[in-house]
């Protein structure tokens, strides 16, 4: 009876919110009493709604009360102390909260449980876990880690622990459910199918763990090739500000300009590298938190929990960025200083009167993008291409547009140039080709090679160093009426495909990818080159007798 009369006052003298002995107790207008502490750190949290209630009446109260410590209640819990050897709880009192696993065996105020027996389905404080330590049989058991989940280990059919798993149904079920409704199914024990998923587990994470190496090694390229774009940029800079600086005043405007579209082209290249980085670092940190969490599994000793918990975390999302990243040794403003020396040298003279633009081609420091899949695709890439009278042979007629060259027996009167190819029926285009580009070339007669080619390639003579294709600076497709074959470094490949007048040629520059197509009412590929290209790359064709090609209009 002592005993029951020493309970009453422990509950009369409570905080209702932490369910232990009153500290620093005040009193709320409605009349009753909390922890300073606790009721503080209730209404701090309704605050956002502007108005503060008693937790057990829910009386409302604006403006927040004025709380202030009832020394007399304080005075009587001290008391309540001394006479009966209660003491207020330590912070981690082992009372069961809301989000805890409660002890199956207490009564009244239950503690928190310490492991849960999936022999006994239940959960048991450290008080009444002792006799799994203590009692032979009991000893046997399966403890784990607290689980509010012990019911689901049992079936609802038959009252029984599932201890086995049907692959047929994939579920849990008991020995009783074996040989009736799964008769015939295939069934393993849990512990067994836990095994194999175990091992599909782990495959799982070294899967998620490669591709965080993976996402980090391109999170480093990325990091290089905006340190690429910044340096290139710089030194583009520089150099306009050199070639200006020669120019006197009337180029300083111009310097401006150019260092204006230099640096806005690098916030915007940096700005798409940094975005992709930033992608990039968001799915390491979400296939770390899955790697967590599958860790965590891994470690569930009940193996009910672990499969029914497995497939929602073993799917994988596909991985939103590609498989490596290829840092092209490019200087991406070259275009840029190369453009102002061409101004500088041939401009000088008539300055005053004219102005040429000195415009940017588009920088791709991104991931490659890949290559269409349809002539609706590649069109988006289109090229305007025209042909430049000072780069063609003799005996090539260029049409007044520019788009056509045809190969005539009388030669042409052209004015002697150093950009002219002497000996080879060859032409190249005014255009430099960067970036992604589509182009498709019409042609008929006897045979046209569809090419691409540095600018340096050497145009006098008839030696290899001159040729589409045979030396090391161009690249060709031989176009014949009976056959098709491609020729780089005088390296002869023949070409397997269907025959076409109109061939289409797609570049991706930045990522080393020139491949040709034959075109009528499908596209179908001929050949592709992977490689590294370190200059601009004009187009050309080089015509044999009789035979006419035209740069198509595709816009």
């Amino acid at each position: 009876m002592k005993q029951k009369g020493v309970q009453l006052d422990r509950e009369t003298f409570s905080c209702s919110i932490c369910l232990d002995l009153l500290k620093d107790p005040v009193a709320t207008p409605c009349g009753h009493s909390y922890c300073m502490k606790c009721i503080e750190g209730f209404w701090d949290g309704e605050d956002e709604k502007k108005t503060h209630s008693c937790p057990q009446c829910r009386q409302s109260f604006t403006p927040r009360p004025v709380l202030l410590k009832n020394t007399m209640l304080a005075a009587l819990v001290e008391e309540l102390k001394k006479k009966t050897g209660l003491q207020a709880a330590p912070a981690d009192l082992c009372y069961a909260g809301a989000e805890d696993v409660a002890c199956d065996v207490c009564t009244g105020r239950k503690r928190r449980a310490c492991k849960s027996c999936l022999v006994c389905l239940a959960s048991y404080c450290d008080k009444h876990l002792q006799p799994h330590y203590d009692v032979a049989p009991l000893k046997k058991h399966k403890l784990a880690e607290p689980s509010k989940k012990l019911q689901e280990n049992i079936c609802s059919r038959h009252d029984e622990v599932m201890k086995m798993f049907c692959r047929t149904d994939q579920q849990s079920i008991c020995y009783l459910c074996s040989v009736e409704e799964h008769k015939g199914h295939d069934t393993v024990s849990a512990a067994a199918e836990r095994t194999e998923r175990q091992r599909e587990l782990e495959g799982s994470r070294l899967n998620i763990q490669q591709r965080i190496q993976d996402g980090e090694k391109e999170v480093k390229l990325l990091q290089q090739e905006v340190e690429a774009v910044n340096g290139s940029a710089d030194k583009a800079v520089e150099d306009s500000e050199k070639t200006f600086t020669e120019l006197i005043r009337l180029m300083e405007k111009r310097s401006f300009d150019v260092k204006q579209q230099v640096r806005s082209q690098q916030k915007r290249e940096v700005s798409r590298v940094k975005e992709l980085q930033e992608k990039l670092e968001q799915e390491m940190v979400e296939l770390k938190r899955r790697d967590a969490e599958l860790k965590l599994l891994s470690h569930t000793e009940d193996h009910n929990q672990f499969l029914h918990s497995y497939p929602s975390l073993s799917a994988l999302s596909e991985a939103t960025h590609s498989s490596s990243i290829n840092i092209r040794p490019l200087s991406y403003f070259e275009d840029v200083t190369a453009a102002l020396s061409a101004v500088r040298d041939k401009l000088q003279d008539v300055l005053r009167e004219e102005w040429t633009n000195v415009t940017l081609t588009e920088v791709d420091v991104l991931l490659p993008a890949a290559e269409p899949t349809s002539r609706a695709g590649f069109l988006t890439y289109s090229q305007e291409i025209t042909l430049d009278p000072n780069t063609a042979n003799t005996q090539l007629l260029i049409s007044e547009g520019g788009r056509k060259a045809t190969y005539m027996r009388q030669l042409q009167s052209y004015s002697s140039h150093p950009d002219r190819f002497t000996d080879y029926p060859q032409v190249l285009s005014r255009e430099s080709l960067t970036g992604r580009c589509y182009l498709e070339v019409e042609w008929k007669g006897g045979a046209v090679y569809v090419a691409v080619a540095y600018k340096n390639i050497s145009r006098a003579g008839g030696g290899g160093k001159c040729g589409f294709g045979l030396n090391d600076k161009s690249w060709s497709l031989e176009c014949f009426r009976h056959s098709n074959s491609f020729r780089h470094n005088s390296i002869h490949t023949n070409v397997a495909g269907p025959l076409s007048s109109r061939v289409g040629v797609y570049l991706d520059h930045r990522a080393g990818i020139l491949s040709f197509y034959s075109v009528s009412e499908t596209m179908t590929l001929l050949h592709r080159v992977q490689t590294t290209f370190t200059q601009p790359l004009p187009s050309g064709v080089w015509l044999y007798y009789g035979t006419t090609a035209e740069f198509c209009k595709l816009k």
